[in-house]
């Protein structure tokens, strides 16, 4: 069974579910279990979203059969959704239904554990790689390497909030490292190989284009600075104010420069303690081409690197396949000795290494299953909005394939809500949705954006007007024609030279609702009623609300294994620093549980828990930190003693804390 997979994890959640059922957990904590195995609640009620790890995107014909499978067999509505990070998205699987969809797709190594949560989510890669002429490497071992490191990892299992990690080929970044919590960018510097990281960036509430932590790192130490950042992240984000916990807030918080030195210390100590850890090592070339195809798939026929293939992209009308659609796929590729098509950033698919001969059975074969290669005009995106999500305000699958790119090809991004999946942000032309109180009466809008792009050259986009739903095709297109009309080729370099109130005045006349024209706007695309927003209870972008001691007892797990992995090359006195920590994180979160303070000086925390726990169990903390008194020149022995010691108060605590909270579930953080 591969590392990706682990069955008796499957069994745990059925379990679970079983709890739940019998009124023995409560929402907040089940909910908490169902993200952390990749299970997303509906707007409608009693069913869920299963969402599929790709990292990079990579798919093979028994994973398409086994999406095709899961989707047919589980799902009420028999659609398969790819998404703007690569993943795949089935709906409306009850509950009780999901662990066996989660067997299926692990018979093929798929997994959705900690695809939802608060977790390092899938991970995005250049659609291309391993393909692209210009690429430094193919960067698919980097994102394998990294998706093993952190799955399952006890520094991934109760992040303050998700973590987004992107990876690119190249300078021109395809995967798009400004919008994301860490970018990994492979670059070429004074004849050496390796890369770039950038960190913090971010869309939704508070857009924030990412920063330059790394200008130049060799690939053996890419684990110890991805590693570090999500350490800052566990460390220093914010665990009570949700909408703040992003990294993003970080580099707001301790400005560019304080990150920055952060995120070197954590670095320091990351590499110190993961020094004898192996590393993905990729094979990397000189580029043979200069042509970027884009954050996206190619939109036309795409010659590789290697000679005599080509990549044949498929358009996905707002992403959706089809059981019959991913089982056809399946079979062409098997008919023509291919083995692999990526998901891409634009909700579409590639067909990798397809041969001249290929060519022409491949597109008869997809025109059979009602598919094609894109067109110009349809590089349209939208997220789930209104029809699933809980978050949704605006019926964005309903609006997108009415919406046009134009002659020029553009890239509409369509987002149902301000946390942007849609990621509009980034597009040429970008919209969410919101409601907007007019004349008494709610009506629906979008926020539009303009003249964005997440790739090495690009910024985010300019913020644009409000407008009706009702008016925003319209809208659209004036803006299209406007660009035409320019002679200016990039719609990019065309929007960021108009003056900031260009667009403004531009649809005005579309802004303006007078109370006599009110009946034309109330209602949402597609609808027969007059708009509303209801309220769900929010949605689960930002995940479960999380019990704090759970939090330590994982914090303490990672510090375990840095203390494990520090013995192992003999750097004593670190080690006991590790253990020192775990101490300062249990007993800290056993004195907020039992309505104490957090404090750092172990002394001082002894003296705490003298008066709120049993007192065997404070004496063994006690025990344990007069051991850490001195332990600059801390023997192996004498170290070996001290770690059993921990351990062994590590579980004694983990067992008072559930005992005074039956619903903890801690047996992931213990020692083995």
């Amino acid at each position: 069974m591969s590392a990706l997979i682990d069955l008796a994890e499957i069994d745990r959640f059925e379990q679970a579910i079983a709890t739940f059922d019998a009124g023995e957990i409560d929402v907040d904590r089940f909910t908490a279990i169902r993200l952390q195995y990749g299970a997303y609640g509906q707007r409608q009620v009693g069913v869920n979203m299963l969402r599929i790890k790709i990292p990079g995107g990579r798919l093979n014909a028994d994973q398409l059969d086994a999406v095709a499978d899961i989707t047919a067999t589980y799902s009420q509505r028999g659609i398969a959704h790819i998404t703007t990070r690569q993943a795949i998205q089935v709906h409306f699987i009850p509950l009780a239904k999901m662990p066996s969809a989660m067997r299926h797709i692990a018979k093929v190594n798929l997994t959705s554990r900690e695809a939802c949560g608060n977790a390092v989510r899938n991970m995005t890669g250049c659609a291309l790689s391993g393909v692209c002429p210009k690429e430094h490497v193919n960067i698919a071992k980097h994102i394998d390497g990294a998706t093993l490191h952190f799955l399952r990892n006890p520094l991934n299992q109760q992040l303050p909030r998700k973590f987004k990690m992107s990876f690119s080929g190249c300078e021109s970044d395809c995967a798009q490292a400004l919008l994301h919590d860490a970018g990994v960018v492979a670059v070429q510097k004074d004849g050496q190989h390796g890369f770039m990281v950038k960190a913090g960036g971010g869309l939704g509430h508070k857009p924030r284009e990412a920063i330059v932590v790394e200008e130049f790192i060799p690939e053996s130490q890419l684990l110890f600075s991805l590693e570090a950042l999500v350490t800052l992240h566990n460390k220093y984000s914010d665990r009570t104010k949700r909408a703040k916990s992003r990294i993003k807030f970080l580099v707001e918080k301790f400005g560019a420069a304080g990150f920055v030195e952060k995120y070197r210390a954590e670095f320091e100590r990351t590499r110190q303690a993961l020094a004898d850890q192996p590393y993905p090592q990729g094979e990397w070339r000189e580029p043979t081409g200069q042509v970027s195809p884009g954050s996206g798939a190619p939109r036309a026929l795409f010659a590789q690197h290697q000679a005599g293939l080509s990549v044949l992209p498929v358009a996905l009308p707002i992403g959706d396949l089809t059981p019959v659609q991913l089982h056809g796929i399946a079979a062409l590729l098997r008919a023509h000795g291919l083995d692999e098509v990526h998901t891409t950033q634009d909700q579409n698919l590639i067909i990798l290494n397809v041969s001249d001969a290929a060519l022409s059975p491949l597109r008869a074969g997809l025109a059979a299953l009602g598919l094609k290669e894109p067109r110009v005009g349809d590089n349209v995106v939208a997220c789930p909005g209104t029809s699933t999500c809980r978050l949704g305000i605006t019926a964005s699958t309903e609006i997108a394939p009415n919406l046009s790119g134009g002659k020029g090809d553009l890239r509409i991004r369509v987002s149902g809500c301000h946390n942007g999946c849609a990621q509009p942000e980034t597009g040429d032309i970008g919209i969410y949705g919101e409601g907007k109180r007019l004349h008494g009466k709610l009506v629906p809008h979008y926020q539009m954006y303009f003249a964005g792009n997440g790739m090495g050259s690009g910024a985010l986009a300019l913020k644009g007007p409000t407008l009706p739903v009702a008016r925003i095709k319209q809208a659209i297109e004036r803006v299209q024609q406007a660009h035409l009309d320019s002679g200016e080729t990039s719609f990019f370099t065309w929007a960021r030279a108009k003056e900031p109130d260009y667009f403004k005045q531009l649809l005005v006349d579309l802004a303006e609702v007078k109370a006599e024209t009110l009946a034309e706007v109330m209602r949402d695309y597609g609808d027969t009623a007059d708009f509303r927003v209801l309220q769900l209870g929010g949605g689960e972008c930002a995940g479960a609300s999380q019990v704090l001691i759970g939090a330590n007892f994982f914090e303490a797990a990672h510090e375990r294994e840095y203390r494990n992995a520090l013995v192992f090359q003999r750097k004593y006195a670190e080690a006991a620093v590790c253990n020192e920590a775990i101490l300062r994180l249990l007993g800290s979160g056993l004195a907020q549980l039992l309505g104490g303070i957090r404090q750092e000086a172990l002394a001082d925390l002894g003296v705490q828990l003298s008066t709120l726990v049993p007192s065997e169990l404070a004496g063994e903390f006690a025990s344990a930190a007069q051991g850490l008194a001195n332990t600059a020149d801390i023997s192996v022995a004498d170290l070996d003693t001290l770690s059993a010691a921990v351990d062994r108060w590590t579980v004694n605590a983990a067992t008072f804390a559930t005992a005074h909270d039956a619903q903890l579930d801690l047996s992931e953080a213990l020692p083995v």
